[in-house]
């Protein structure tokens, strides 16, 4: 092929047009919908963290509970059985 020749670099141009046009057409809307997807994932992501936190705050409020609990029997075990209040 000869690419001296006007003919073919105007050919090749129409054809890199074309491959744009056809790019531009195939990927319209298609932003939009990963934008929507992402936002989707992000918020849910964001939903399953704030409810592991919420369940981290329950789980160390039990355990220091668990732990209050498990000192006063403890204290309970150490004090004399005249001394223990009724």
């Amino acid at each position: 092929m000869d690419f001296s020749s006007p003919n073919v670099w105007v050919t090749c141009a129409l054809f890199f047009l074309l491959g744009l046009l056809i790019g531009m057409w195939m990927t319209s809307g298609g932003r939009r919908k990963w934008k929507g997807r992402y936002k989707s994932e992000a918020a849910r992501r964001e939903a399953i963290e704030d409810e592991h936190a919420r369940h981290l705050r329950d789980t160390e409020q039990r355990e220091k509970e668990w732990r209050e609990r498990d000192s006063l029997r403890g204290a309970a075990v150490k004090t004399p059985p005249d001394e223990r209040p009724l």
